[in-house]
């Protein structure tokens, strides 16, 4: 079992928010859904789209109340947290529809209420039911969920974990510096605080090489220090690992109780609000995942991705929520991960990404349990940024996806323009997902992954009615991830 992440005053206080949530949910019935993922798996643009195709009726053919006529009215109404920054849709889709640039990424939380009338499909529950639903989107870093595994870890064990993942692999090439300096440094010695901002910053650009976009690694907590926002250059924010002695206690005033001072004023500053604030008030929680791009990069990659999943899913608490336990420590209920970027293969491989996708989550599930929850996993393209075709080759039909590849773009050795549109076979995912780790997890030498084209397109243009009024942005899948995230609170 995971470890305990609060203290009973921790609990107290999100059982008091939780009363909060419920009592206002009384007037306004709302559901809580956590959008977050890992860098560039799209979350900014899932919620984007989600919102354009039920505010401009989108083809939504598995979403069952839309599908039904059921849904009335949709619009966007002010969010109930002031404190939290408003998440930009305006500024987002007018990138996506007018620009056709993806737009920034998350870098901090932020929220969004969608309101839905409605007429429910039982004509007892439209005698006591307002018909009316707020979908609160709360939308985070991913980074920031893959540090809730430190509430239950000391500094020692974050420190020897650390350490030991960092002489692994490729790794052990990129964290060579700040091991050095590591491994140099006199723990017992006065504090200071220039070797301490040092270690922090090697420690730092250690996770953000790790990060880069060649190497695409996933398991990188702290994610303050890949995100540092306001706390940039806090005391709780530098800090590092140590390489500490398998006995011993930390001297007063070292370098040793420094770092572990700081080490704890970072879950207790950074990491215990956010899971207090907003992740134990969640209902419902979507995980995007980019499995193409840890494919693209081999098989440490996706080993890192499956690491990242288990830990993140960890932190979930399944099980259904009963009116008590909504009212004292709500449970997020259902969990989906999905797996984005499904137009850059071909329709026929969608099903084996699903499985591969699968085969990511299964330990985390295992770990977890299912206890009540519904977990799923799928493969999505919140924007499809690509058409099918097929071309002839020595006689055969070739299945190929065409789009525009974004500016800078090169594909065999020819670079885009951001204006012409090309053709490009996508690659195949392999039809055995569990022979593929099992090799991995082996450690086969030579070992290579298949090839997945994964090229940059640009968002597509999209046609306009008589009218003049823009369609609504083309997805795959997306219906069928709103069923399972908020279709059964609008039966």
């Amino acid at each position: 079992m995971p470890p305990r992440l609060t203290s009973f005053t921790d609990d107290a206080r999100i059982a008091l928010d939780n009363l909060a949530d419920r009592a206002s949910g009384l007037v306004n019935p709302t559901v809580r859904l956590g959008v977050t993922g890992l860098s560039r798996s799209g979350k900014t643009v899932f919620i984007s789209s989600l919102v354009h195709n039920l505010l401009h009726g989108g083809r939504l053919p598995l979403f069952e109340p839309v599908q039904s006529g059921r849904v009335s009215a949709v619009r966007l109404e002010p969010q109930p947290d002031d404190a939290v920054p408003r998440f930009q849709y305006e500024d987002h889709i007018r990138a996506l529809v007018k620009d056709r640039i993806w737009p920034d990424s998350t870098r901090a939380i932020s929220e969004l209420r969608i309101t839905l009338d409605y007429q429910s499909a039982s004509g007892w529950n439209r005698l006591f039911s307002p018909g009316r639903l707020s979908i609160d989107i709360v939308d985070y870093p991913g980074e920031w969920l893959l540090d809730l595994p430190l509430l239950g870890k000391d500094y020692r064990t974050f420190s020897e974990e650390t350490i030991a993942l960092a002489k692994t692999g490729v790794r052990s090439e990129l964290s060579r510096g700040w091991l050095a300096l590591t491994h140099a440094a006199d723990i017992q010695a006065h504090a200071d605080e220039m070797i301490a901002r040092g270690l922090a910053t090697a420690f730092a650009d250690y996770l953000k090489a790790c990060k880069a976009d060649e190497r695409s690694l996933s398991t990188l907590p702290p994610g303050r220090l890949l995100l540092p926002g306001d706390l940039d250059g806090s005391p709780a924010l530098t800090f590092a690992p140590l390489a500490l002695p398998a006995d011993g206690r930390p001297g007063r005033n070292s370098l040793w109780t420094m770092m572990e001072r700081r080490y704890e004023a970072y879950k207790s500053v950074v990491v215990k609000p956010f899971f207090r604030e907003h992740f134990a008030r969640l209902d419902r929680q979507i995980v995007l995942v980019d499995a193409l791009q840890a494919m693209n990069r081999g098989p440490e990659a996706v080993q890192d991705l499956e690491r990242a999943l288990t830990d993140v899913l960890a932190c979930f608490r399944p099980g259904t929520n009963s009116l008590l336990s909504s009212l004292l420590g709500r449970r997020i209920d259902r969990v989906l991960v999905a797996a984005t970027k499904a137009d850059h293969l071909h329709h026929e491989s969608h099903d084996r990404l699903d499985a591969l996708t699968r085969r990511l989550v299964d330990r985390a599930i295992d770990r977890i349990g299912m206890a009540g929850a519904g977990i799923d996993v799928m493969a999505l393209a919140s924007v499809r940024a690509t058409r099918e075709a097929s071309v002839k080759r020595d006689g055969h039909d070739l299945p190929v996806i065409v789009g525009t590849p974004m500016e800078g773009e090169t594909i065999a050795g020819e670079r885009f323009d951001g204006q012409r549109k090309t053709a490009i076979f996508p690659g195949d995912l392999p039809a055995d997902p569990e022979s593929l780790f099992d090799r991995i997890a082996a450690g086969e030498s030579g070992l290579r992954l298949p090839d997945v084209n994964v090229v940059r397109f640009r968002p597509p243009q999209l046609e306009e009615t008589g009218g003049g009024i823009k369609l609504s942005v083309p997805h795959i899948r997306l219906d069928r991830a709103m069923q399972f995230l908020f279709g059964d609170r609008l039966a």
